[in-house]
């Protein structure tokens, strides 16, 4: 491990987030918001802040994406070298109305077991304050989770919220990422991220990876578990086979022709 990654694991333990830069090449960025534009066409009564790991199953560009071996180098250092896929989204917030996402913990909606997990947020556009980027109460990653309330009183991603009043907002920082950046965040840290309203579209895509020991508790097939790297453990998950690309059905992207 380099001096500069051992900093960004410190730095990880201590505040419960961490940024990467420049981990993903400029193509394969370009790749992903074509795939955003291509998902939300086949998909049009979606808003395209919830395009999620259902859509996935079947989609072999982006168990390419998720799968691509510099996420996996930094997923390795915070869950170990037996790396299987939990969940994926692209939060994709339009310019001029997009969502806003409320504090709150991500541990708290998962069925994992135990909660072990971690998310690597992978920026598709720059994301910046002024076009509704992350937010971070850091230091709270040793918080436990808390139940997250229902709250529609407001448009917002997940129509719910941690209680307002476990929520220090003065303490939070805002994760700025540059297109082609990782920022990669513990399950139990407060989070959210403010509305779009300026004239810039703001996506990025969640990837929550898993070691192959984590259970995914669910009464049948996952629709996003895929194993990635390493060896899965007899009798914990059962994974998905990769799809295979069809020219017919998924959009077409660099290497397509080995997923056939």
């Amino acid at each position: 491990m380099s001096a500069a990654t051992s900093s960004l694991k410190e730095q990880f333990d201590r505040d419960g987030y961490a940024i990467y830069e420049n981990v993903i090449d400029a193509d394969l960025v370009r790749e992903a918001s074509d795939h955003v534009d291509w998902l939300l066409q086949k998909n049009p009564d979606l808003r395209p802040e919830q395009l999620h790991n259902n859509l996935m199953t079947d989609d072999p560009f982006w168990v390419r994406l998720v799968g691509d071996e510099r996420l996996l180098d930094i997923a390795q250092q915070y869950v170990g070298p037996d790396i299987a896929l939990f969940a994926s989204h692209y939060i994709s917030k339009p310019p001029g109305d997009g969502q806003p996402v409320l504090w709150h913990q991500d541990g708290s909606y998962w069925p994992l077991d135990p909660m072990e997990v971690v998310t690597l947020w992978l920026a598709v556009d720059d994301s910046l304050p002024e076009n509704g980027c992350m937010r971070v109460i850091p230091g709270t990653q040793d918080m436990q989770l808390h139940e997250m309330k229902r709250h529609t009183e407001e448009a917002n991603v997940l129509s719910s919220r941690l209680d307002p009043e476990l929520v220090e907002e003065d303490r939070a920082v805002d994760i700025v990422v540059p297109a082609g950046g990782v920022s990669v965040h513990h399950p139990n840290i407060v989070h959210g991220s403010n509305a779009n309203t300026s004239d810039r579209r703001r996506c990025g895509l969640t990837i929550r990876y898993i070691p192959t020991t984590t259970r995914i508790v669910s009464d049948g097939p996952w629709p996003s578990a895929f194993l990635l790297r390493g060896e899965a453990v007899e009798g914990v998950n059962e994974y998905l086979p990769k799809p295979r690309y069809r020219e017919d059905a998924h959009m077409a992207f660099r290497g397509c022709e080995a997923w056939n």
